[in-house]
């Protein structure tokens, strides 16, 4: 790939906790990342956030805020993003299921301090917004 792409992760709270899956399939497998993916043509980082974590795990989700975003070369396998962070409340009620599963392994709820001691397991733009601050609890 020779252009750059552009990501969305949703960072989906419940108290404390944020929301992660064990990537599966597609590059990074193995390791924790947060919903989302691809921006498509004419969608906003919210509209991405919201139809990928409903996609994804049956949860319905309201953008919250934009918390920012990191750069995510991944020469290893051809592929440059932007990853945009969009902070999700919850708009339902129900637990996430995997409703991917050729995406994702397992789910779970961690906190930031869990993730940092995650650290060598989390896909590099989950690993980049830790480290930025974006997931820090007084933001979004």
């Amino acid at each position: 790939m020779t252009q750059v792409r552009v990501g969305v992760g949703a960072v989906v709270r419940d108290g404390g906790r944020i929301l992660v899956m064990r990537r599966a399939g597609a590059h990074g497998a193995g390791t924790w990342g947060l919903p989302g993916g691809h921006q498509e043509f004419g969608e906003s980082p919210e509209e991405t956030a919201v139809r990928e974590v409903a996609e994804e795990t049956g949860l319905r989700v309201r953008a919250a805020a934009r918390l920012g975003f990191t750069d995510d070369p991944m020469p290893e396998v051809g592929r440059h993003y932007v990853t945009l962070f969009v902070a999700c409340t919850r708009a339902g009620d129900g637990e996430p299921v995997l409703r991917e599963p050729e995406k994702a392994t397992a789910l779970a709820w961690v906190t930031p301090d869990e993730l940092r001691a995650r650290r060598p397991e989390l896909f590099a733009p989950l690993g980049r917004c830790l480290d930025a601050g974006l997931l820090d609890l007084n933001r979004g």
